[in-house]
């Protein structure tokens, strides 16, 4: 018997922003963690402070052994995603972030508008694990080991992650691609 493949679509695919801008800001990190949540506030400020100029990416890096409820947050991410809503789930993980059990993400995706119905049956599953282990692993690979940790254009932003220094941190990105 065939089993059906499944296609996905990875957080590395799924922006919100300018797709055109010159600079991506791309963050690694996890729904428990309390100094994620304050940095999407700083996220939100600039995305409309560098309208058009920047777009933002989030990666998940859940640290497992400090939030057992990161991965599965993460996963549940990954399924409002397969239906347009990841920004909607991402938005509401962070707002919940002490609220994050099956039950609780399954209702926060029917609020987000995610119609599956099987929604919780791939979060018991394990359906999108690989997708969030695999932005892990390239995290890692990356020198990641706490979050939140940014990247702008590829590179590792090695500041404190507050509003003027990650603004500062675009603005030089901005520079070198009007130079290039």
């Amino acid at each position: 018997m065939k089993t059906k493949e499944l296609d996905i679509i990875p957080t590395k695919d799924v922006f919100v922003g300018d797709p055109k801008a010159p600079v991506t800001l791309m963050e690694y990190g996890d729904y428990e963690s309390e100094a994620c949540a304050k940095v999407n506030e700083v996220v939100d400020r600039l995305l409309k402070q560098f309208e058009g100029k920047m777009r933002f990416n989030f990666r998940h890096f859940p640290l497992t052994k400090v939030h057992q409820h990161a991965m599965k947050a993460a996963e549940a991410s990954l399924g409002a995603a397969q239906e347009g809503k990841f920004w909607e789930m991402h938005t509401t993980l962070f707002a919940n972030r002490r609220r994050l059990g099956a039950i609780s993400l399954r209702e926060y995706a029917k609020e987000c508008g995610v119609n599956n119905k099987k929604f919780l049956e791939n979060l018991v599953d394990s359906t999108y694990g690989w997708q969030v282990r695999s932005d892990l692993l390239e995290g890692l690979d990356k020198g990641v080991r706490d979050v939140p940790a940014f990247f702008i254009n590829g590179e590792l932003f090695t500041g404190k992650p507050t509003f003027d220094n990650l603004k500062k941190g675009i603005e030089e990105a901005l520079k070198k691609k009007k130079r290039a």
